[in-house]
């Protein structure tokens, strides 16, 4: 089984500013810890690095500091942090994250943000500069957002989107689930007649605080695979952000006093998850796991840097080209 993580964070909060770390969340997460977890029963593992939301003024830095670890970490593609909503500034940014190769597409992270950024004049015109690069977005918003995102697909056709983590939707616990709302199922439908725009199946463990089960989630993912069909749904783990909860059973580091820790086993588990649900329900296994993140990633095509020396495009990337 080969498997493209479409949807892996790294951080170092020891190089690179950061806000939002807290807890077991503020720590190293880079080569050596995801060697140490690898995912169980993959005959060959690849993935693709989405921006951890470092301080606006070291998104460079960040790409530079992946860029040093592709290799060793078998990141193949790069979604690189911008504000879309800056003009110039914006322009100029993307201008200097064309010169790195393995830049593919970019987030501006939304979930925080005030509801109707996404439509802002500033917010479109900045979308569509990375559009004409042929770069793709993820949009990672929380539910009441997506219509944002509809819209905004529906303001410029040409760009490539894709939804994180299904657009966030309630999911409660394993002990207290959630059933999908009727809101988010219209939101989704919605968003997904927009054929350029894709949803990765990533996301929901940490929605779930790290306390979660296959039956609570599965009826989250056919919601998904109803609204996108499977050929527009790409597994993420959103490492290490959705290995983070109650201590798992027999773990001999569990924190004394209960407290949320790392789960060792979380990102294969998630991985089995995706995998037996799309298994019993007759979906294109290899589709979710592989082909459609390469084909996604892969619109941003070969690029010329700076002196007009071809570089390869994801797909080489992909494919170890």
């Amino acid at each position: 089984m080969r498997v493209i993580d479409s949807h892996l964070h790294l951080w170092d909060p020891d190089l690179l500013d950061y806000t939002w770390l807290e807890g077991p969340y503020d720590a190293r997460f880079a080569e050596t810890e995801v060697e140490r977890d690898r995912l169980v029963g993959v005959t060959e593992e690849k993935a693709v690095f989405v921006q951890a939301e470092t301080v606006e003024d070291r998104f460079l830095d960040e790409v530079r500091w992946v860029e040093g670890l592709a290799e060793r970490v078998g990141v193949r593609a790069i979604v690189a942090g911008v504000r879309l909503d800056r003009g110039v500034d914006t322009t100029t940014h993307l201008d200097e994250l064309a010169a790195h190769p393995l830049v593919v597409g970019v987030r501006h992270n939304l979930q925080n943000e005030e509801d109707g950024l996404a439509v802002s004049t500033a917010f479109v015109t900045g979308a569509r500069e990375v559009a004409a690069r042929g770069w793709t977005f993820d949009a990672c918003v929380r539910a009441p957002q997506l219509p944002d995102i509809a819209r905004l697909a529906g303001a410029i056709p040409d760009l490539r989107m894709v939804l994180d983590h299904l657009g966030k939707p309630e999911v409660g616990t394993a002990d207290a689930p959630r059933t999908p709302s009727v809101e988010w199922v219209r939101d989704l439908d919605e968003l997904a007649r927009h054929p350029q725009v894709f949803c990765k199946l990533s996301g929901l463990p940490a929605e779930a605080a790290g306390n979660w089960s296959r039956e609570q989630l599965e009826p989250f993912l056919d919601v998904a695979a109803d609204a996108f069909g499977v050929e527009r749904l790409m597994w993420g783990s959103d490492w290490p952000v959705s290995v983070i909860g109650p201590a798992e059973e027999g773990d001999p580091h569990a924190p004394a006093d209960g407290s949320a820790t790392y789960q060792p086993t979380a990102r294969t588990r998630w991985l089995d998850v995706i995998v037996a649900w799309a298994e019993a329900r007759g979906h294109d296994v290899d589709a979710i796991l592989w082909a459609n993140a390469e084909r996604f990633y892969g619109t941003g095509g070969a690029r010329e840097d700076a002196a007009d020396t071809p570089r390869r495009g994801i797909r080489g990337w992909l494919r170890g080209e």
